[in-house]
C-alpha cells in the first residue's frame, strides 16, 4: 500500500515538471521612446556673401523719393548723396541731382555703369576703403563732368581706364596696384594730384610715357613702392614729388634740371648714399623742403640758398664742415635777404656729437632749430 502510494506521488511529481517545462516563456513587451516629428530636410544655401558683412542700414523715408534708402539726403545739401557707413555691397541708383557722392566705409566689390545712368552732374566720389577689385571704364562714360575721385584703401589691381579728361584730384593710394595701363592718364591735362601711394609699382611699370599728358600735375605720391630708380617723365611743372619708402639707390646728375616749381622732395625710407646722390644734384633754386632721412648719406649734400627744411636724420653722417656746405663765401658782405635761408635742421639718428660747429651757425643765420 504504502509503495503504490509512493508511486503515486513520484508520478505527480514527474507530471507537473513536465507541464513547468513545456511552457513557453511569455514574450516581453518592446519599450519604446515617444515617436518625435522630424522635419524633412531641406539643403540650406551657401551663404552669398561673407558672413563677417553686417547687414546694410537702411534709414528712414526720405523727404526725397529719389533718396536710395541706403543713403541720407540732407535737406541743407540737397545736391549730396551720403552712403557712407551704411555697410552696403552695391551702389544704389544714383538721383540726378547729386553733385557730391559719398560712398566710403563700405563693403562694395565692384564699380558698374548701371547706378549712372542719370547721374551725369556728379563732380565728386568717395569710395575709400571699400573691396572695389575692378571699376569699369563706361562708368567714366556717364559721369564726363567727374573732377574729384578717391578710391585709397581698396583691392584695385591696376589704374582704372577711360579716367574722364576733366578729373583734377586722383587718389589710389593703399590698393594692390602693379600695373598703369598704356594711355591711362591721356588727355589729362586738368589733372593736379596723383597719388599711388602704398601700391606694388615697380621701375617697369613706369614708362618714360607715363605720365607725360599730366602737363598742370602739381604733386605726384608714389611713395611705399618698389621702385628702384627715379621715376622718368616726371611732368616738369610738378610742385611736391613723394618717393618715400622705396628702394631708390641713385639719382642722375641731371635729374631735377627744368624742374620750374618744384618746391617739396621726399625720399626718406631708400638707399642713397653719397655714391649714388651726386654732389650738386640738390641745388634747386626753387626747393624749399629736402628729406633724406632714413638712408645711407655720409656726407651732407649741396644745397641751394632758398632751401628752408633739410631732413638728414638716421643717415651716416660723422661730421659737419660748415664752409663746405655753405652756399656762398661767408667771408662776403652780404645783405639779410642773401642769408640762407635753412631755418630747421634735423640730423639725429647719425654719428654726431653736440655741438654744432661755429662755422655753420655763421653762415645759417636764420636756423631756428637744430636737432642733433
Amino acid at each position: 500500500m504504502k509503495a503504490g502510494a509512493g508511486l503515486f506521488s513520484a508520478l505527480a511529481l514527474f507530471l507537473l515538471m513536465g507541464a513547468v517545462l513545456t511552457q513557453k516563456p511569455r514574450p516581453k513587451k518592446p519599450t519604446r521612446r515617444p515617436a518625435t516629428t522630424r522635419k524633412p530636410s531641406v539643403p540650406q544655401p551657401e551663404p552669398q556673401e561673407p558672413t563677417d558683412f553686417p547687414p546694410p542700414i537702411l534709414g528712414p523715408p526720405s523727404m526725397y523719393p529719389d533718396c536710395p534708402r541706403e543713403c541720407f539726403c540732407s535737406p541743407s545739401y540737397p545736391n549730396s548723396l551720403n552712403c557712407e557707413n551704411r555697410n552696403i555691397r552695391v551702389i544704389p541708383v544714383i538721383p540726378f541731382r547729386t553733385h557730391y557722392l559719398y560712398l566710403q566705409n563700405n563693403y562694395i566689390s565692384e564699380v558698374t555703369p548701371e547706378p549712372f545712368l542719370n547721374a551725369t552732374e556728379v563732380r565728386w566720389i568717395n569710395l575709400a576703403n571699400n573691396r572695389i577689385h575692378r571699376i569699369n571704364k563706361q562708368v567714366f562714360e556717364k559721369i564726363p563732368a567727374l573732377l574729384y575721385l578717391y578710391a585709397q584703401r581698396n583691392l584695385l589691381k591696376e589704374v582704372p581706364s577711360g579716367l574722364p579728361a576733366s578729373l583734377e584730384q586722383l587718389r589710389l593710394g593703399r590698393n594692390r596696384i602693379s600695373k598703369i595701363p598704356a594711355g591711362a592718364f591721356s588727355m589729362m591735362g586738368n589733372l593736379t594730384l596723383l597719388d599711388l601711394y602704398h601700391n606694388q609699382l615697380s621701375d617697369s611699370d613706369l614708362g618714360r610715357n607715363t605720365f607725360k599728358d599730366l602737363k598742370g600735375l602739381m604733386q605726384l605720391n608714389l611713395a611705399h613702392n618698389i621702385l628702384k630708380k627715379m621715376p622718368a617723365g616726371v611732368p616738369s611743372n610738378l610742385i611736391q614729388l613723394f618717393l618715400d619708402r622705396n628702394s631708390i639707390d641713385d639719382i642722375p646728375k641731371d635729374y631735377f634740371e627744368g624742374f620750374t616749381h618744384l618746391t617739396f622732395v621726399r625720399l626718406n625710407r631708400n638707399q642713397l648714399s653719397d655714391r649714388g646722390v651726386p654732389k650738386t644734384v640738390f641745388n634747386i633754386s626753387t626747393l624749399l623742403d629736402l628729406q633724406l632721412s632714413h638712408n645711407q648719406l655720409a656726407t651732407i649734400p649741396l644745397f641751394n640758398s632758398h632751401l628752408e627744411q633739410l631732413h638728414l636724420d638716421h643717415n651716416s653722417i660723422e661730421s659737419i664742415n660748415g664752409t663746405l656746405i655753405c652756399p656762398y663765401n661767408m667771408q662776403a658782405d652780404l645783405s639779410d635777404s642773401l642769408v640762407p635761408k635753412l631755418r630747421y635742421l634735423r640730423l639725429d639718428g647719425n654719428h654726431l656729437s653736440p655741438p654744432i660747429p661755429l662755422d655753420v651757425i655763421m653762415c645759417f643765420r636764420h636756423l631756428r632749430s637744430v636737432v642733433i
